[in-house]
């Protein structure tokens, strides 16, 4: 019974993780509002906005790296459960129940590797692009 329930909570996080939105991980496009700062509190506001969305980034980018161990973990634990099962029942590969569990694991752990990923090299674009206005305020002053 408690396998049961566990299968269903992993499906229906599953389709939770597959449904939700990925917000938006490129940097805003803010072209008119950077040509249009001409001061060092303007630059520094923008180089504080920068940080915010980088910071943003980089704690949606811990937050998949949590998801990717978890994945990790149960990859691995349906994995053994697979082959355990295949060696001792002699039933061929993809009609093992766990298999099947462990195959998904590893499509969530993918898929939550890239998202890290993609979260990564947005938070270190916003903070180049934060170094950069800084860099103009100090000139402006």
């Amino acid at each position: 019974m408690q396998t049961k329930t566990f299968v269903a909570i992993l499906a229906i996080l599953g389709l939770l993780v597959s449904c939700a939105q990925m917000e938006r991980n490129q940097p805003m496009d803010m072209s008119q509002t950077v040509q249009s700062a001409k001061t060092s509190a303007d630059h520094e506001a923008l180089a504080r906005h920068y940080e915010d969305a980088a910071k943003r980034m980089q704690a949606k980018a811990q937050e998949q790296k949590k998801l990717f161990e978890k994945y990790e973990e149960e990859s691995n634990r349906y994995g053994r459960l697979a082959e355990k099962d295949i060696f001792n029942t002699h039933r061929l590969r993809g009609d093992d129940e766990s298999h099947f569990f462990a195959k998904q694991a590893e499509e969530r752990k993918a898929q939550s590797q890239a998202l890290m990923r993609s979260y990564e090299q947005s938070a270190e674009e916003n903070m180049n692009r934060a170094a950069a206005h800084r860099k103009m305020a100090a000139e402006a002053r």
